[in-house]
């Protein structure tokens, strides 16, 4: 997803490393999982809510389903960039659409969805996101960022 109505998404930047890839030299299908993951903590980060702060305030944000479509292949060295964009803001879930790209060409490598919901760290039941993060979400989240009252 490039930019919506003027508001480019939040991007992470990172490198392939000889560990991200295969055996073929690419990276290997589940790391673009884990890229798209750092991306969206450090979204979160962006916004002021470390995971960990926040695991002990008994909340948690755990990935109820995830779809990827991929592309392109990254190599070895490749400069990424990771976007994180809210889709969709409910009472305790989130939809994030994320996309990787290849920073030196432009190339759009992969791209996927991912519903993600808060839960409770003790009890890993739903729960309402506070609200001090849902407002930080509508603030950043620009145009595309769609809240909803109930999941």
């Amino acid at each position: 997803m490039r930019a919506q109505n003027g508001v480019e998404p939040f991007a992470h930047r990172c490198r392939v490393y000889y560990e991200d890839t295969d055996a073929g030299g690419v990276v290997y299908y589940v790391n673009y999982l884990k890229f798209m993951e750092r991306a969206r903590t450090e979204r979160l980060r962006e916004l002021g809510f470390a995971q960990s702060a926040m695991a002990e305030q008994n909340t948690l944000f755990v990935v109820h389903s995830a779809e990827a479509r991929y592309h392109a292949p990254a190599r070895l060295d490749d400069e990424l960039r990771v976007t994180a964009h809210v889709l969709e803001l409910n009472r305790a879930s989130l939809r994030f659409v994320q996309q990787v790209w290849r920073e030196r060409d432009e190339t759009l490598l992969c791209e996927g969805q991912f519903l993600v919901a808060c839960v409770r760290a003790d009890t890993f039941k739903p729960r309402a996101i506070p609200p001090e993060l849902r407002t930080a979400f509508v603030e950043a989240g620009g145009p595309g960022t769609q809240s909803k009252a109930g999941d």
